[in-house]
């Protein structure tokens, strides 16, 4: 029976993407003799091949051209006009494919976009042709021919040849729409990335933010470092840390949850200019801007303060968004946003006093208590005063903070590596850049008193019975100190949040290449 008694491609693409659907909603992976009819029918055709003697998994494939350059070279053909003297060979997944009879059209999609393919049979030889007759929407296949541009105006190469690549057995998702199942969009992102352009381009965006990032510290004289993920005492963060346990030296070990004090011990040991791109690991909860897993840019800079560092991290944002959207002021999720500098300040007690309307200063401790209570706050028994005022600020105004504002000078209480506010007693010199509702980062004047931090460390490690994301001890860090480390202005930044509004994707799982997901059998 021939192949084009099947359905339709539209249709078929249809079919496929729903067996794909279902086999994806499966519990457990198929087994091979009682499989989906669909994955069968693609199982006999791969057989058939083999059958045959065709080798549909060889070893290479010498490509001569891309789909790109195809279109970059030839886009001055105009309708009708063909270059059969020039002959390129292309390697990629067939995506769509229509028969007219003995010919075919289909789209060719490689990793720099897709090109549409025409094909005659009585111009292939019998194993071409039977491969053609025997492919399958997805499969990878080799073709060599001539460019040329259909009656239709539309830029094509000419095939004299086929060739099958890689002969695949799982359906792809429907062509039209890609992935619409959020959960197998970021558990099979494969398939999401096949189907869908926009999803690829999100990450290759990506990785032009990470090689910019690189460019501009480089270009200001900072090196690039490694620190350790996996640590003997974690810190540099208020979270709650992953474990681990060394073998051989039978120890419990720490994944990374900030780079910071290690740094901050390069610092002491004479590199002055330091940044460390990194993953960090934090054993909380998930939501749309939160994974466990997630990018962290830090850099430190000796003889430098918080203020100083304000403006570099707005020069740092405003050169990425200049990059990549080509403006400081872009569309995300609907509304306007304007990085335009200088940014808006705001100290957190003015944050407080203008979204909350209390003034905590002429408040009591039991007061500022029995009100947060009342608005929702989660303590189980009243915090210090400066906890208080963070949690009223969280509930209260960062919500309110869509166009760029740098929150800052915190209460001492939560910021135990911080140098206290030159001043205002109780704070500390510390802000933390929000956009679209979200923190961005976060940036201290370095504490640099090794007493001072030990003593802020000693509180730290008293709160541990009641708040185990409280700061441990680390005595090495202090040694370090001791040995005298600069004054230095140190910053932190969200790199997915970052990627989420340049790209205008309104979770961080949309800009993780593979999030972290509930493991399922």
């Amino acid at each position: 029976m021939s192949r084009w008694t099947s359905p339709s491609p539209r249709n078929r693409l249809e079919i496929e993407s729903k067996s794909h659907e279902r086999l994806l909603s499966m519990e457990k992976p198929t087994d091979p003799a009682n499989e989906n009819p669909l994955r069968a029918e693609k199982r006999k055709k791969l057989h058939a091949l083999k059958e045959k003697g065709l080798n549909v998994f060889p070893h290479n494939f010498e490509r001569t051209a891309s789909t790109d350059a195809i279109h970059r070279d030839f886009s001055s053909l105009v309708s009708g006009e063909k270059k059969p003297e020039q002959i390129y060979r292309l390697g990629g997944r067939l995506m769509t494919l229509r028969a007219m009879g003995k010919a075919s059209f289909f789209n060719l999609q490689d990793g720099s976009g897709s090109l549409q393919v025409y094909l005659r049979n009585e111009e292939l030889t019998p194993d071409d042709l039977f491969a053609f007759e025997h492919v399958d929407l997805g499969d990878i296949v080799g073709i060599e021919g001539f460019p040329f541009r259909s009656q239709k105006g539309e830029l094509s190469l000419h095939a004299k040849s086929f060739k099958i690549l890689t002969k695949t057995i799982e359906p792809l998702p429907e062509k039209y729409h890609g992935v619409q199942d959020i959960e197998i969009k970021y558990r099979h992102r494969h398939l999401d990335l096949i189907s869908d352009p926009d999803s690829r381009n999100v990450f290759v965006t990506r990785s032009k933010i990470m090689k910019e990032i690189r460019n501009f510290f480089d270009s200001r004289g900072f090196m690039e470092v490694e620190t350790p993920v996996l640590q003997p005492i974690y810190g540099g963060a208020s979270a709650h840390p992953f474990t681990s346990h060394h073998r051989a030296l039978d120890m419990k070990l720490f994944l990374r949850i900030s780079p910071e004090l290690y740094l901050k011990r390069l610092i002491v040991g004479g590199f002055e200019k330091v940044y460390d791109l990194n993953k960090n690991f934090r054993n909380e909860g998930i939501d749309r801007t939160h994974n466990p897993e997630f990018t962290m840019l830090e850099y430190y800079e000796a003889y430098t303060d918080y203020e100083y560092q304000m403006k570099q991290f707005e020069d740092v944002i405003c050169h990425l968004a200049n990059t990549i959207k080509g403006s400081l002021k872009f569309d995300y999720q609907g509304k306007e946003i304007d990085f335009t500098p200088p940014w808006r300040r705001l100290r957190v007690i003015d944050g407080v006093r203008e979204y909350a309307g209390i003034d905590p200063d002429k408040m009591k401790d039991e007061e500022l208590f029995k009100f947060c209570q009342e608005k929702g706050a989660g303590f189980a028994s009243q915090p210090s005063r400066g906890e208080m005022v963070m949690e009223l600020f969280e509930l209260f105004a960062e919500q309110h903070l869509w166009h760029p504002t740098i929150v800052m000078d915190h209460p001492v209480e939560i910021s135990p590596l911080t140098k206290g506010h030159r001043r205002d007693k109780g704070y500390v010199e510390r802000f933390e850049p929000f956009a679209a509702g979200m923190e961005l980062g976060n940036s201290y004047t370095e504490l640099n008193d090794p007493e001072e931090q030990r003593e802020r460390l000693k509180e730290q490690e008293a709160k541990r019975g009641s708040d185990e994301e409280a700061h441990p001890m680390d005595e090495d860090f202090i040694l370090a100190i001791e040995s005298g480390m600069p004054p230095t202005g140190g910053v932190g930044i969200g790199i997915e949040r970052i990627v989420m509004l340049l790209t205008n994707r309104p979770s961080i799982r949309d800009i993780i290449l593979f999030p972290t997901m509930k493991f399922r059998d």
